[in-house]
């Protein structure tokens, strides 16, 4: 690999030749005689002494007015003092200037200094070219670039600091066969071996889409691991959304003996949040306090992010109650937990709260509210504060926020009223606003209003899979099984399938996945006995199934069987198998739950005592007692 990448190294100049032309022309450097022997100190104020201890003290005296830029005007007054006193090629002085430039947000003023047409070019060293690098990195990347190649036809030879900087362009730009240049240079260079370098590295390509295979590379040939390492591969695989291998890798950090930093612990929160690894994020809870990590409030919010997103919304509660210094994302998590959760009334107390504390609400903490206010039935709550974004507080709505109040009227049953808000609106209604339609229209017996309106939507999406599902859906309802049947062939035809359905569960610190008639656990012959036992105590206590959703053309005993190993009845009858009576049972469901199962599911929590928490692709559904906290719409 090392020969391959040496090679791409030499190809490196050219490609960065076009990123070199999109430098910003720079302006004319004002010319003042150096300090160099017996000339004055123009403004520097130098006084008498020896030229290089005037020098020196000039020197010292710019170095020290940068150090008290805070704002640009001083930054400018710096320059001018620069300027006056002969320093303008200074490597010293133009390093700190280029530096004190990028904090302040003014990386073009820096470069068109720095760089300037007349400089000159001989007096430029690596520390200058770092600095400046490092000042476009986060922002302005392809600039960045541009004056690493500047570097090398310069002849200025790159250290193992300049590629950290140079990596990090590369991973914000995300482009892979650019950073495998830069890597073929690292190799070239000698700088493969340094732990800073590989680590950035690895963060460069987790950033790069189907970078996850080289980054795993690189990680796994690397022969000092520290914390930043695990965690820049363990956020590589989060931002790839396999929060599964991030969580392994994590398991592997620990047994390495390796301890963990705040950064790795906010990403596995994330990846907890996005498993509903429950168990896991206690772990990590506690971890902190009895390691006293500093609970800053950043991994407050995530805890709480978490929480929410794991079915214990009373934990998030908890936090953020303890919680003394709160921000905007603070109180969105927890009003956005509460929303998925069905809890509109506490979430629009807890908004009501916000706003008599002084916090100005964003478009996001409205997002929260209006969602809590739909799985709540809260209609006219939800249009009053719909009208309050832009009355009181200036915010525009977005297009989420219409989608929020469409939602909002169609699971009230508004559904003609939904329609007219749709048609009224300013923005172009998106996909997902029309799908909310189509779901309210099919809920609410409106069935030829949806299949005209999906009908509508497969003409304007024709390669989208789940249009066709929900038109199926439609049929089924309406007991149209030609037509179904002849969606079927038409996805066939297309290369289209639904995407399966898939159940996580997380027992004693593992994570299990079950698919739809899944049969490659090892106790699959044990899960299917409780699945059959279920299916007989649930049918006495009255469940009929519900077989109108099967997408297959069987008769009716094998859809019946087609429903009965759906993936979360899987999960649910595992996890009968595997813990205590009375315990709760918490699933993640990667789809909408369908309504045989969501049935099923309130006679089992009946019939077994057990408080059910599923987590769907919409929203949270707590089964207790036979009953479910979405009031059976979903």
């Amino acid at each position: 690999m090392q020969s391959s990448l040496a090679t791409k190294a030499g190809k490196l100049a050219r490609r960065f030749t076009s990123l070199s032309a999109s430098l910003a022309a720079p302006s004319p450097r004002r010319r003042v005689p150096t300090i160099d022997g017996g000339g004055g100190c123009g403004g520097g104020g130098c006084g008498g002494g020896t030229p290089v201890a005037n020098k020196r003290a000039a020197e010292q005296s710019c170095l020290a007015s940068l150090r008290l830029c805070d704002a640009v005007p001083k930054l400018a007054q710096a320059h001018t003092h620069i300027i006056k006193s002969g320093l303008g090629n200074n490597p010293l002085v133009l390093a700190k200037f280029a530096s004190a430039s990028a904090e302040l947000g003014a990386v073009d003023f820096a470069c068109s200094f720095v760089f300037a047409p007349d400089a000159d070019a001989r007096l430029y060293d690596t520390f200058l070219y770092n600095t400046v690098i490092r000042a476009c990195a986060q922002s302005q990347r392809r600039k960045a670039l541009a004056f690493y190649d500047l570097m090398l036809r310069s002849g200025i030879s790159p250290n193992k600091f300049t590629y950290p900087f140079v990596l990090k362009a590369c991973a914000g730009i995300g482009d892979l066969s650019l950073g495998r240049s830069v890597h073929g240079s690292v190799v070239k260079f000698g700088f493969d071996e340094d732990v800073h370098v590989q680590n950035t590295m690895v963060h460069m390509y987790s950033c790069c889409g189907r970078g996850i295979e080289f980054a795993r590379k690189v990680f796994d040939g690397m022969t000092k691991l520290d914390s930043v390492s695990w965690s820049a591969m363990i956020g590589g695989y989060v931002r790839l959304g396999e929060s599964g291998d991030a969580v392994a890798l994590f398991r592997k950090m620990q047994i390495a003996g390796v301890k963990p930093d705040e950064i790795t612990m906010l990403l596995v929160l994330s990846a907890c949040a996005d498993l509903g690894a429950l168990e896991l994020g206690r772990w990590v809870e506690s971890y902190v306090a009895r390691e006293n990590v500093q609970k800053t409030v950043e991994l407050c919010n995530a805890l709480i992010d978490m929480f929410a997103k794991c079915g214990d919304v009373d934990s998030a509660l908890r936090l953020f109650q303890s919680m003394s210094n709160k921000t905007i994302v603070s109180w969105t998590s927890v009003i956005g937990g509460l929303a998925v959760h069905g809890g509109g009334v506490e979430a629009v107390s807890l908004f009501d709260e916000m706003i008599a504390a002084g916090v100005v609400p964003d478009d996001v903490a409205f997002i929260g509210l209006l969602s809590a206010c739909s799985h709540s039935g809260l209609v006219e709550k939800g249009r009053d504060y719909f009208n309050l974004m832009t009355k009181r507080f200036g915010i525009e709505p977005k297009i989420e926020h219409y989608g929020c109040l469409v939602d909002l009227l169609c699971r009230a049953g508004l559904i003609r009223k939904a329609i007219e808000f749709v048609e009224e609106m300013p923005l172009e209604p998106n996909p997902v606003i029309w799908r909310t339609l189509i779901n309210a229209c099919r809920a609410h017996g409106e069935l030829k209003l949806g299949e005209d309106i999906t009908k509508r939507l497969i003409g304007k999406e024709p390669m989208h899979e789940s249009n066709y599902v929900l038109l199926s859906n439609i049929y089924a309802k309406m007991s149209h099984w030609e037509k179904k049947t002849k969606i079927r062939e038409v996805m066939d035809t297309k290369g289209m399938r639904k995407i399966p359905g898939s159940t996580l569960i997380e027992l004693e610190n593992e994570i299990y996945e079950f698919v739809a008639g899944d049969k490659s656990h090892d106790q699959y012959k044990e899960i299917y006995e409780m699945l059959d036992e279920m299916g007989r105590e649930i049918k006495k206590a009255g469940y009929l199934p519900s077989t109108s959703e099967v997408l297959l053309d069987i008769n009716e005993e094998d859809k019946e069987d087609a429903v009965n190993r759906h993936s979360e009845k899987l999960a649910i009858a595992f996890a009968l198998l595997r813990t205590p009576p009375g315990t709760s049972i918490r699933i993640v469901k990667n789809l909408r739950v369908c309504e045989d199962c969501h049935s099923a599911t309130k006679f089992i929590s009946k019939i077994y005592d057990r408080e059910i928490v599923v987590r769907d692709r919409n929203r949270f559904h707590h089964f207790k007692d036979g009953l479910c906290s979405c009031g059976d719409f979903w």
